[in-house]
């Protein structure tokens, strides 16, 4: 009998189909909770778990950090408000300059304040998210041909790493720029397991974006991505390149319309590139934001590290091999460090003879590549290496701790596997002490259960053979003794408020480089156990903290409401941000005026310094010129620009302030303004801080 074959469909009922559809609607929750359908029962729980921790870590008692770095509020402010400002990324709505990043980080937030109100909640909302998704994503990297097991531990050593956290919680570019960086080395794999070209495209895009968030630091990461595919792919040799090549150009096209944009646009019609000395945004990416954090050569910086590529110090610390184990990176970054180094040599000799194409050697050559490459240029950066930057650090540490874990277990039968195993939680433990030792009298109870879950997990471990029970209880004891001090840590930043430009993880440590934890230069705080230094006060608390609820309701809109205060940002009187302090306080006063008649104004002041700027920005809701961009060595406005603005009646007020700091060259554009509003225009007190009115600038801006 023979049969016949049609390309006809058999036609559906419409009613089988809406039957059908609401039954997969139906079922949606239990897929989403049960996973896949070989996964063990526990896996899936265990990983949202693992997310709801990560969500509570990064968004608990979040408003509590205030405007968190006021430079990039203002900017998010300023883009919330004003779509070129948005476009460009301008510090303010008026955009005489843009920041000194490119816009990507800005554009997401801007987008939550468009649609959630201006609040510290809305900005920071975004970054807390993008850490729960760089979570989810070290765990889908590891978990494709490791266990779950090891999943779970690598997402849980990213969660936990103290910087992490920080840093998930802060609205500098970093937050994205580890999520897009960890989004391409997941689409490389991909890519590396079927060949599929596709894969490799979006990786290509994602490293694009993470250009246009923090410009060259992205590219770290090409060298490892690069050498995976041409060596990993099961592509012939000539595809590889095809397909390398194709995924450059979807690097160039995510991230060169932007660019072309910029240096196309005459640059009397958009504004002054922030960080770069000629209006240039090339010149900012291979000079203050590029080659220049490397040799230390950033003309117009506040200043430099060790210069010329020296294992020599500076204002940004000791440059050398040692430099992530030292006290300003280790309790921020290295809790797990040395471990992930030995995990990753252990992975490549268990995985060294697997075939060409193995995607978990390939796993590992990714994590291991991109901590290496990453690690040696943060290490011996000559410029500014502020110790947040090592959250890019964080998923090749968790991926490689989970993967390389996994690995000796799986051997765990055969003594040397065992012996490594316990050398390397015994050196972990010793490592995890000396950290916590730096923090003298914060739970100093935690380094005796350290000790003690790591001796009794090593025992186990090498006695496991012996007896059944001790191959688990040595595993347990093993992951107490790894997380339980990087945890503490974490807690601590969660409920600690952080502020400013130099925001650091968990408690004051002994030797840490600027201030203490939590940000500018600040006082001592007393938060989760420990002594804390920052400026921003006590606030602790639900989600939101003490700024109210979930989220609280700090933030204004024009007129509106700051948290702590009446009308004047953070509550108290005060002038503004300083070089690399936080948003300070400014009097209800001064808001007033610089809120009165402002519409009749391109900019209802002008301040020198950025931080200076955005405070007063950020509490009158009006746009602040930022005069000389971050540091105040940028030469924006010059000063006969500066002249014609006032001729033309554009600015309302000229803050006084103290300066900026001590720069590395640049333009000294700002102290010729100063200098010419203090001869030219009659000074007053207002909230107590100086201030000149230059609404009369018509008659005098000529002199």
């Amino acid at each position: 009998m023979t049969s016949t074959i049609t390309d006809t469909p058999t036609p559906i009922a419409a009613g089988s189909r809406r039957g059908g559809l609401g039954a997969r609607a139906r079922a949606l929750p239990r897929a989403l909770w049960r996973g896949r359908a070989a996964d063990a029962a526990w896996v899936r729980p265990a990983f949202l778990g693992l997310l709801l921790l990560a969500a509570v870590l990064y968004i608990w008692n979040l408003s509590a950090n205030g405007w968190a770095n006021a430079f990039y509020s203002a900017a998010v402010q300023a883009g919330a408000s004003n779509w070129e400002a948005f476009l460009y990324g301008s510090s303010d709505a008026g955009n005489s300059i843009t920041v000194d990043k490119p816009p990507a980080s800005l554009w997401v937030m801007a987008l939550s304040v468009r649609l959630l109100g201006l609040s510290s909640f809305s900005i920071l909302l975004p970054e807390a998210i993008m850490g729960v998704v760089t979570v989810a994503l070290v765990y889908a990297l590891v978990r494709r041909h490791f266990s779950p097991q090891a999943a779970l531990i690598a997402g849980a050593a990213t969660a936990l790493t103290p910087v992490a956290v920080l840093m998930f919680r802060f609205n500098n570019p970093d937050a994205l720029l580890v999520l897009l960086v960890t989004l391409a080395t997941y689409l490389t794999l991909r890519y590396v397991e079927d060949g599929r070209v596709r894969w490799l495209l979006w990786a290509g895009a994602a490293v694009g974006l993470g250009f246009l968030t923090k410009q060259l630091q992205a590219f770290l990461i090409l060298p490892v991505l690069i050498g995976v595919v041409l060596y990993a792919s099961p592509r012939r040799i000539g595809s590889r390149f095809l397909h390398l090549l194709a995924a450059l150009g979807t690097l160039i096209a995510s991230a060169g319309w932007w660019v072309a944009i910029v240096t196309l646009v005459p640059a009397s019609m958009r504004p002054y590139i922030g960080g770069s000395q000629s209006n240039s945004f090339l010149e900012l990416t291979f000079g203050y934001n590029g080659l220049g954090r490397l040799t230390g050569d950033e003309t117009g910086s506040v200043t430099g590290g060790g210069g010329g590529g020296n294992a020599g110090g500076g204002m940004w610390g000791q440059t050398g091999i040692t430099r992530l184990f030292s006290s300003e990176f280790g309790t921020q970054v290295a809790w797990l460090l040395p471990a992930a180094l030995a995990l990753l040599v252990v992975g490549l000799v268990v995985l060294w003879r697997r075939p060409r194409v193995d995607p978990a050697r390939a796993t590992v050559v990714l994590l291991g590549g991109t901590l290496v490459v990453t690690g040696v240029a943060f290490s011996f950066g000559a410029g500014i290496i502020h110790p947040y930057y090592a959250v890019a650090l964080a998923p090749a540490i968790g991926g490689l701790v989970g993967a390389g874990a996994w690995l000796l277990w799986q051997r765990r039968g055969a003594w040397w596997a065992r012996v490594v195993a316990a050398v390397v939680l015994l050196g972990t433990t010793a490592w995890s002490v000396s950290l916590m030792s730096q923090a003298t009298d914060f739970l100093p109870w935690l380094r005796v259960v350290v000790v003690m879950a790591g001796v009794l997990g090593a025992v186990a471990l090498l006695l496991a053979p012996f007896v059944r029970r001790f191959a688990v209880i040595g595993a347990a004891a093993a992951l107490v003794a790894a997380l339980a001090a990087p945890f503490a840590w974490s807690v601590n930043t969660t409920v600690t408020a952080h502020t400013g430009s130099l925001p650091t993880a968990g408690p004051a440590v002994a030797g840490a480089g600027f201030g203490g934890r939590g940000g500018g230069f600040g006082g001592a705080r007393q938060a989760f156990g420990g002594q804390q230094g920052g400026g921003f006060g006590q606030q602790q608390g639900g989600f939101g903290g003490t700024q109210g609820g979930f989220g609280g309701g700090q933030g204004t809109t024009q007129g509106g409401t700051a948290a702590g205060g009446t009308r004047g940002g953070f509550g108290g009187m005060g002038g503004g941000g300083g070089l690399l302090g936080g948003s300070t306080a400014v009097s209800s006063a001064l808001v007033t005026a610089l809120q009165s008649n402002a519409s009749a104004y391109t900019w209802a002041a002008a301040a020198v310094g950025s931080q200076n700027a955005a405070s007063y920005q950020l509490a009158s809701g009006e746009a602040v010129m930022p005069i000389g961009g971050f540091n105040g060595s940028d030469p924006s406005p010059t000063l006969a620009e500066f002249q014609q603005y006032v001729s033309s009646g554009e600015i309302h007020w000229f803050i006084s302030s103290g300066g900026v700091g001590r720069s590395n060259g640049g333009s000294d554009a700002s102290s010729s303004i100063a200098a010419w509003v203090e001869a030219n225009f009659s000074s007053s007190t207002v909230g107590g801080v100086t201030v000149y009115d230059l609404s009369s600038g018509s008659a005098t801006a000529g002199a």
